[in-house]
């Protein structure tokens, strides 16, 4: 399949440039269903389960932490082969023959984030988090002594409550470790 290179000016709040970005994107539209993949996943929070744990921050008077994770879909392992011509701007388009084998996902594949996210429910699992049954998306872990920490997935997106201190800030430390993650407050 394709790619594309997508050029993206990100700015601070203030309104001035923080920085510029360019991003290599496959171009998924034209997989086929069942010969490119055979498996999407999308990692969304149920609304209501996002509602349930904004009210009982609210009520508990706890806090709520967002995390961003860069770049999440580059931490897929892929588990299929797939092949991308080489992005633009590294040959001449018309006399090349070569293409790229993935290792790792890429934004813009279908499968893309099945692999991000089993990745990220393997080391939250080893942090002794607990994966929710109802939603996916939701883990839960409960320490010896009764409290507790929840944390829901959206995307790459990470919403994080706790009437324990200590384990977001254990948890943070998990999270800069295995992936790249921006602590948004």
């Amino acid at each position: 399949m394709g790619c594309k290179w997508v050029f993206t000016v990100k700015y601070k709040a203030d309104g001035t440039i923080e920085r510029y970005k360019a991003s290599l994107v496959a171009k998924g539209f034209t997989q086929t269903y069942d010969i490119d993949y055979t498996k999407t996943f999308a990692p969304v929070a149920k609304l209501n389960t996002i509602r349930v744990l904004l009210s009982l921050a609210a009520n508990l008077d706890w806090p709520l932490h967002q995390f961003d994770i860069k770049n999440a879909f580059l931490n897929g392992e892929l588990e299929e082969e797939v092949f991308i011509t080489l992005p633009p701007g590294f040959c001449k388009e018309e006399e090349e023959t070569r293409v790229c084998k993935l290792k790792k996902s890429l934004y813009g594949i279908k499968q893309s984030p099945r692999p991000w996210f089993n990745g990220f429910a393997k080391v939250i699992k080893n942090q002794g988090y607990q994966q929710g049954h109802s939603d996916h998306t939701m883990f839960f872990k409960q320490s010896n002594d009764g409290r507790i920490t929840i944390l829901i997935v959206y995307v790459n997106d990470i919403i994080l409550t706790r009437d324990n201190t200590g384990e977001v800030e254990r948890l943070k430390k998990v999270l800069a470790t295995e992936f790249e993650a921006k602590d948004l407050g």
